[in-house]
């Protein structure tokens, strides 16, 4: 996914990518929110799934959304690391 910055750079290019760096941001802290309540009701159904066993039925459909979350997650990760270094390169080229 490593890509080269070509061509001309203004000021308003550098804005314009701050602002989507700070919206993959924004959803980045959502989605971490998000993983970690799921993966706290995956502790809490699994205590209760020793209790009775048909709690154990929900904890593994949690367990089932949270490793979908945790992928979703390291992709929004990725890919924010990925806008720092295109804006790391633009910096360098601006006019």
């Amino acid at each position: 996914m490593e890509k080269k910055v070509t061509g001309e750079v203004t000021r308003s290019d550098l804005e314009d990518l701050k602002i989507k760096i700070a919206f993959f941001q924004h959803e980045r802290l959502i989605h971490l929110i998000v993983t970690m309540f799921f993966a706290l009701f995956a502790l809490a159904f699994l205590a209760l799934g020793m209790i009775s066993y048909i709690f154990l039925f929900i904890f593994f459909i949690l367990l089932v959304f949270l490793y979908f979350y945790i992928l979703h997650y390291f992709f929004l990760e990725n890919h924010v690391q990925y806008l720092y270094k295109i804006y790391d390169q633009m910096l360098l080229k601006v006019r």
